[in-house]
């Protein structure tokens, strides 16, 4: 019988501050890997695998450098996020998924004119959302559904039934998904190609 090779074991490395955060770097030694690291960041979480061989003097660059380019992006979308969206995010977060839920930033965009909301997951942007601008004069009940639905990718980043089960804790759901499915069809629009 094959064994399995063993999983690494992470080590917290550094804990970097990050404007209100503290991003926790851990690394992992990985006898599979060669001559490259790999990466993701997930929530405040720099997850890292190095080559197990890997000297310490160049595993101090590399997670300097690291830091450096999620700081970077972080900051930058710290600039452009949105004070309103975030407290309405925050109310929602708060009445139906009980504070659970953590994102990065949220802010209202111009140039997405297709879809509704994204919501990043993994990556320098792991936790921002944004939300079309386009939507901003749509009824309040359907534009807290589009907020909703992005902060439940914070927790099932797909759209599986546990996502749509999770969802429907946002009361207006059905309602919400009625305005879209009527707003698709009169753009000639797949409503599941908007959100």
């Amino acid at each position: 019988m094959k064994r399995k090779p063993d999983k690494p074991q992470a080590q917290v490395m550094r804990r970097v501050p990050d404007g209100p955060y503290t991003l926790t770097v851990e690394v992992a030694r990985d006898r599979r890997l060669r001559t490259s690291a790999r990466w993701t960041l997930h929530g405040e979480t720099i997850r890292v695998r190095v080559p197990a061989r890997v000297r310490s003097d160049q595993l101090e660059k590399l997670l300097d450098d690291i830091v450096a380019r999620v700081l970077k992006q972080r900051s930058r979308s710290r600039q452009r996020h949105d004070g309103d969206l975030e407290q309405r995010a925050s109310q929602l977060n708060r009445a139906y998924f009980d504070g659970e839920l953590r994102w990065h930033t949220i802010r209202w965009v111009g140039n997405m004119t297709k879809r509704l909301g994204s919501c990043t997951y993994g990556g320098t942007t792991d936790g921002d959302i944004r939300i079309s601008s386009r939507i901003s004069d749509w009824p309040a009940y359907v534009v807290d559904y589009v907020i909703a639905h992005e902060l439940a990718h914070r927790q099932f980043p797909n759209h599986s039934p546990d996502f749509w089960d999770y969802l429907a804790r946002y009361p207006h759901t059905e309602r919400a998904r009625g305005f879209i499915d009527g707003f698709a069809y009169a753009q000639g629009d797949d409503p599941d190609s908007l959100i």
